[in-house]
């Protein structure tokens, strides 16, 4: 007969496993316990405090413990449960694509509060990855075109499903391609974003096992100085943009001035002031495109 010191109930298994996290190290212990039980047990995280008292099954247990041993040798929880939020939307993630992050959602703000008064506006989103950025944008301006490239075609896979999932798939054209390459010669738009690889070459053996040994490389590496990509764009967007236009880019805080002065440097845009982070870190560059004479 089973014991009460025995009986795995859920919350004894949220204290032992937040406990055992704690001890290993885990930077958000509870969070990881509660997010990936709810996903062993197939509920909403909410609802392991109406069910605390309840007993987990075998093979529960079973898909728990994997998920924590998983974890313990450092695979990102989102990439374990296959979602993160971004937005207050529930994206598909997994190792194809780079896991949204709350700093990235100054580079939506920032564009749909410029896009606000346009009846229709066109937007590129390079190396959209998960589709975080084009997908939120489209889902909070109902009329917004938007254009979505990566150089991944498992990347664009997420990113379609993301799109259908939230009602956007009309509206949001997905090209596979580097930079710019898969675009038109006609192809313009007011506006172009994005998040691009950032991290210096060398740097990236030294960034978080959970960062550098499970999210894609692709999406991480700027190259020599970490402006690989970033000076692509700036060369590159007035083509596409039309005058008047905006490039928003995310950068690294610690690049925030060499990032303006690259900017700077190109002559054709007029630059704002760099937009700070939720934990007040330059996070954003946002640049107008010079009106022609």
């Amino acid at each position: 007969m089973t014991t009460q010191q025995e009986c795995w109930t859920i919350g004894r298994l949220l204290e032992w496993t937040t406990k055992y996290l704690t001890q290993k190290g885990s930077e958000s212990p509870r969070l990881d316990a509660e997010v990936l039980l709810a996903h062993a047990l197939g509920c909403k995280r909410i609802e392991l405090y109406t069910r605390h008292d309840q007993e987990a099954g075998d093979e529960q247990r079973t898909g728990f413990r994997e998920l924590i041993r998983q974890r313990i040798e450092g695979c990102p929880v989102a990439y374990l449960v296959g979602r993160k939020e971004f937005f207050s939307l529930e994206f598909e993630v997994n190792r194809a694509v780079l896991i949204p992050r709350p700093d990235s959602e100054c580079v939506v703000d920032e564009c749909l509060r410029l896009a606000k008064a346009m009846p229709e506006p066109r937007v590129l989103d390079i190396g959209t990855g998960s589709g975080n950025l084009a997908v939120t944008i489209a889902r909070h301006h109902r009329t917004a075109r938007v254009t979505a490239i990566d150089i991944s075609a498992e990347a664009l896979a997420v990113a379609e499903r993301n799109a259908d999932k939230h009602g956007v798939g009309d509206r949001v054209r997905f090209l596979h391609g580097d930079v710019f390459g898969p675009l038109a010669t006609d192809d313009r738009f007011d506006f172009v974003i994005s998040n691009p690889p950032y991290i210096p070459q060398d740097e990236i053996a030294k960034l978080e096992p959970g960062v550098r040994d499970y999210e894609p490389h692709l999406a991480l590496n700027g190259g020599t100085d970490g402006f690989g990509v970033f000076e692509k764009l700036v060369a590159e967007a007035p083509r596409f943009l039309i005058p008047g236009g905006y490039l928003i880019l995310e950068i690294g805080s610690p690049q925030a001035q060499q990032a303006r002065d690259r900017i700077e440097a190109h002559g054709g845009y007029e630059l704002a002031k760099t937009v700070l982070d939720g934990s007040g870190h330059p996070r954003v560059l946002k640049a107008r495109l010079r009106p022609t004479n």
